[in-house]
């Protein structure tokens, strides 16, 4: 038995509370930053993380500078993404700047990235993108607004980001898309923090998450 067991026996009064204190101090730590599985956003705190669990799927949509992205683009990265459009007249500019003030804290860091998919993306043109960009002052290599195909995005936010939770799973293109989720996935693809856009204290919550998840 050497030095530091002893030392932990006289500690812990026994072997047998020793032992158990060895046990347990060898686990794997829990992560500070939990998983989402399901549209129910339960919380999931895993310390191993199973083939299976539920990842955002492929997509391919255009940004403010008419380049292509794909989540290939986002590999090995953090990235927070909303869903928004252009001509919205409160909610969706209040969300925007909250959003602006994370991305602002982390516009020297690589490994943090943000999107933003239009649910009017017939109207969000890569111009309108664009204007919207310039008018709140976002860097295009840190913030992809983007447009496509509708169907794509809507399926994309209701089956992969559960953006509107379980009330939005098996909804179609044909009913308006709105949320005020943020979603933190991270380079895996996983999701990993859902957060009220509209409220600036989840902001606080978000970089701390952000923070967090940069060292796992």
């Amino acid at each position: 038995m050497d030095l530091q067991v002893l030392k932990t026996v006289f500690r812990y009064g026994s072997i047998a509370a020793a032992i158990s204190f060895l046990l347990t101090s060898c686990r794997p730590a829990s992560p500070k930053v939990p998983y989402y599985n399901s549209a129910d956003l339960t919380p999931l705190w895993l310390t191993d993380v199973p083939d299976t669990l539920h990842t955002i799927a492929p997509f391919k949509v255009t940004d403010q500078s008419g380049a292509t992205v794909t989540n290939r683009s986002f590999d090995n990265k953090l990235y927070v993404a909303n869903f928004f459009f252009t001509s919205c007249p409160s909610i969706c500019p209040k969300m925007t700047k909250h959003m602006k003030l994370v991305a602002d804290s982390f516009r020297h860091n690589e490994q943090v990235k943000f999107i933003s998919y239009s649910v009017t993306p017939e109207i969000d043109s890569v111009a309108r993108l664009a204007a919207y960009a310039k008018r709140f002052e976002i860097d295009v290599n840190q913030w992809k607004l983007v447009t496509g195909n509708k169907n794509d995005i809507y399926r994309l936010a209701r089956q992969s980001y559960f953006a509107e939770e379980e009330s939005g799973v098996n909804a179609d293109s044909t009913e308006f898309l709105h949320t005020e989720h943020l979603l933190l996935v991270d380079g895996n693809g996983h999701i990993r923090g859902v957060y009220n856009g509209t409220v600036a204290l989840d902001m606080e919550k978000l970089e701390t998450d952000i923070h967090n998840l940069l060292q796992e």
